[in-house]
């Protein structure tokens, strides 16, 4: 179980103020979640193989390649604003 000064020092890095109450709450929920994770430390995980995800993912790239397109006029149909075949949009500094 984690100590009132332990909880009081991650409220105090997180910039919480919390009551003496919301100490209590907070002190039985961040231990119940440290003895969890205490409790996964015994999995057995030599035969795991590192992984970033639990599915296999592959590339779904398509090939880069030119092709039609849409005309500029149509492009710039409903531009609010442009310069010939731009668009035309605010300075942003």
């Amino acid at each position: 179980m984690l100590t009132m000064a332990e909880v009081e020092h991650v409220a105090m890095l997180a910039r919480l103020y919390l009551t003496e109450e919301e100490k209590k709450i907070y002190s039985e929920q961040l231990s119940s979640i440290l003895e969890y994770a205490r409790k996964l430390e015994e999995l057995d995980t030599g035969n795991v193989s590192p992984t970033a995800h639990v599915l296999p993912l592959e590339n779904i790239f398509r090939e880069d390649r030119a092709g039609p397109h849409m005309d500029p006029e149509r492009a710039m149909r409903n531009a609010p604003d442009r310069e010939g075949n731009y668009f035309r949009v605010p300075r942003i500094v």
